[in-house]
């Protein structure tokens, strides 16, 4: 890893080092803070968890071949080099804002209270038309999975499109220090992390810090349809790229063609250009997805034609609205997580499904005072959008089970947790269904999910 010595490590984390002096010019081959994926020449991390200390791992990852560690204290009669900090998960976020600087490729940072993951997906597969591309992989987008990621870059990568998600002030200041982004990308400003950052305007201040270590002669792009974004004229005299659906946006998309659950179609305008293109998953959030990808592809002088095959080549990931097709349903895995925002959205595609349209909802978290009122919310959308069958699980979800009931049309279940619902979901689901699974991570969801797989 580019300048990663021993050396460099211990000064960039204010460490002290223990060990041969002979060993202080080697370079690390990885840094890692999972004892099962030491590989020769690696560099251990060893957090301390609420349930675990990995301290007790590091005998371990020695013998497996690590070429050093970091330890939150003195290791008597240690054989082997090690390097000393005050706090590992500090020293992890020194290293990787070091370790950034040396590699000297653009950063794409992309925030957002809703469509973070999507975003970077569809950016990620629209950049990878021309350059190395490196994404964040899973939920890798906090103050540890964000150093990780960045560990993943090697010299032959060309570009990194970072994921940065937040639930506090302050954090995205931190995370925004360690990736120092050429283009910063806000999907929206929801109604997420309400518990800490109290409203919208909150929600917006947090987002923002993003632009606080945005590179001099950096890159804005916002969704120019969101009433919050759509007020941030400039930053430090970058203005920003605006897209959205009308055509007083930089890059606007029209002609938009909902192809079910197939995807969509629209045409996307781009000074004074357009082209059309069919993007593969489902609704009507995916063309500012797309958008947003062709703001960032003309960044980095990718071509119309280049950007379309980009948008037009995406994959779906587990857990965010992934279509499996099992011989008796289509399942709608959109289980990774969940806010009003996106639960709404989700609501709307199923619409859209074949056979009888069931959502299975879960509880979603850190909304604050308002949790009840929010979760209502969603079952009110849930009556007015054309499913079929509701079914809500948790305390919060009965919330949404007692507007969607308004409807005398719309089937509506409850269950008190998970394990109920798994208990009776047989009971509830017909062969030929459409059914989207939805709520945030805490639900434990998947297991639903991998249930519908074995029926």
């Amino acid at each position: 890893m580019k300048n990663l010595t021993l050396e460099n490590i211990t000064k960039v984390c204010g460490g002290v080092y223990f060990g041969p002096a002979d060993k202080l010019d080697q370079e690390v081959s990885s840094i890692t803070t999972d004892s099962r994926k030491i590989e020769a020449g690696s560099l251990f991390v060893p957090i301390v968890g609420e349930r675990v200390d990995a301290h007790k791992f590091i005998p371990q990852v020695m013998e497996a071949g690590a070429l050093a560690t970091l330890s939150e204290r003195t290791l008597e009669d240690a054989d082997f080099p090690y390097i000393k900090v005050e706090s590992s998960l500090q020293a992890v976020k020194d290293i990787a804002e070091f370790y950034l600087k040396q590699l000297q490729i653009p950063v794409v940072g992309i925030t957002g209270s809703v469509g973070k993951t999507s975003t970077k997906e569809v950016i990620a597969s629209v950049l990878k038309e021309k350059y190395r591309t490196l994404k964040t992989q899973g939920n890798f987008n906090n103050e540890l999975g964000l150093p990780l990621t960045v560990f993943r870059l090697r010299d032959e990568d060309e570009i990194a499109v970072l994921e940065m998600g937040i639930s506090d002030f302050g954090e995205m200041t931190r995370l925004a220090k360690i990736a120092r982004p050429d283009t910063c990308v806000i999907t929206n400003i929801g109604t997420c992390h309400l518990e800490n950052l109290g409203d919208r305007d909150g929600v917006l201040k947090a987002k923002t810090e993003i632009f606080k270590y945005l590179k001099k002669d950096g890159h804005i792009v916002l969704n120019g349809d969101d009433d919050k974004l759509c007020t941030v004229k400039e930053y430090e005299g970058i203005k920003p790229v605006f897209f959205g659906m009308e055509a007083d946006k930089d890059i606007y998309a029209d002609e938009i063609v909902s192809r079910g659950l197939k995807g969509m179609t629209c045409r996307i305008h781009v000074g004074g250009e357009s082209f059309v293109t069919d993007i593969p998953m489902p609704g009507r959030h995916m063309v500012y997805n797309a958008l947003a990808a062709t703001a960032v592809g003309r960044i980095y002088g990718l071509t119309l034609e280049q950007i379309r095959h980009g948008i037009e080549t995406l994959e779906a990931i587990s857990g965010r609205f992934h279509m499996i097709e099992t011989d008796r349903f289509l399942i709608v895995d959109d289980c990774y997580n969940a806010n009003p925002m996106s639960m709404k959205a989700s609501l709307d595609v199923l619409k859209d499904g074949a056979g009888r349209r069931v959502a299975i909802l879960g509880d979603m978290g850190e909304l604050g005072e308002n949790e009840v009122q929010l979760h209502a919310e969603v079952g009110e959308h849930a009556a007015q959008c054309g499913i079929d069958v509701c079914i809500c699980t948790g305390a919060l979800s009965a919330n949404i089970a007692k507007e969607a009931r308004k409807n005398p049309q719309l089937t509506v279940i409850e269950e008190p947790d998970r394990d109920s619902l798994l208990a009776h979901l047989d009971s509830y689901v017909k062969t030929g269904d459409t059914i989207l699974v939805k709520a945030s991570h805490f639900m434990q969801f998947e297991k639903v999910v991998a249930k519908l797989q074995e029926m």
